[in-house]
């Protein structure tokens, strides 16, 4: 089967299922693991798809309005997640003054968290109970609680984020895009994310394998405007926008 051959028919998969692994074109195309791997990043840097890890997904699927629960979000990549949790740890010194993003995978830097001397302002519940039972100095953020992350939202928020100067900031993103930059379905949150993030001399994102090439309604902040940590980078055109720290 000639090149562009190949191409069309990965394309046509594509349209059909939106969204292919390697495997699956190996076997429909009888081609070796390394050639359809190839053809990805040849068709991914064409635009005519999106490269991800293990496979591949149609243009048209990467933009998403949704927004999972926390508990649902806890369940995608959780061994990722850790690691990128305890490789942010690891970021955090002796009087750093942190914010952290609510978020699943901000949830996990505060397992790992062993500087005694810093101190923490978050806009998450959770993370603001299970800082204060680890026996951090946490202060939560005033403003309306939005359910469905259990984020601290609104005007109050936006003011209470004023009179703070952050060292470090940790946050979550829902899509990270190198047009869009880093994104998020709900108007509000984002306000925070990008007030909080303003206010940080270094700010870091954290996020999985899933959130690359992605788009949200709401950007909260350039791509370079943040360190990415994520778990093993696989589209490598991000290090020419920001650094990208791995957590594996």
């Amino acid at each position: 089967m000639l090149t562009e051959e190949r191409y069309a028919a990965i394309l046509g998969i594509l349209a059909e299922k939106k969204a292919v692994t390697v495997l699956e074109l190996t076997k429909a195309l009888q081609i070796s693991e390394s050639t359809v791997r190839r053809d990805l990043t040849a068709l991914h840097r064409s635009g005519r798809l999106y490269k991800v890890y293990g496979g591949a997904t149609t243009i048209d699927n990467n933009y998403s309005k949704d927004e999972e629960d926390m508990q649902t979000k806890r369940d995608l990549y959780p061994e990722e997640k850790v690691a990128i949790g305890r490789k942010a740890a690891e970021l955090i010194e002796r009087d750093d003054f942190v914010y952290i993003d609510a978020g699943s995978t901000t949830l996990h830097i505060i397992d790992f968290l062993k500087e005694n001397g810093a101190a923490f302002v978050t806009n998450g519940m959770q993370h603001a109970a299970r800082l204060s039972a680890r026996g951090f100095k946490v202060f939560i953020i005033g403003g309306a609680v939005k359910a469905i992350t259990e984020a601290v939202v609104g005007t109050e928020a936006l003011q209470s984020l004023q009179c703070y100067n952050f060292t470090k900031g940790f946050f979550g993103t829902n899509g990270i895009s190198t047009k869009s930059g880093f994104s998020t379905p709900d108007a509000e949150e984002g306000a925070v994310k990008s007030a909080a993030l303003a206010r940080c001399k270094n700010a870091f994102v954290v996020a999985d394998r899933s959130k690359f090439n992605k788009i949200a309604p709401i950007t909260f902040a350039d791509i370079s405007s943040a360190t990415i940590i994520t778990g093993r980078l696989e589209d490598k055109k991000y290090l020419d926008y920001t650094t990208v720290l791995e957590g594996e």
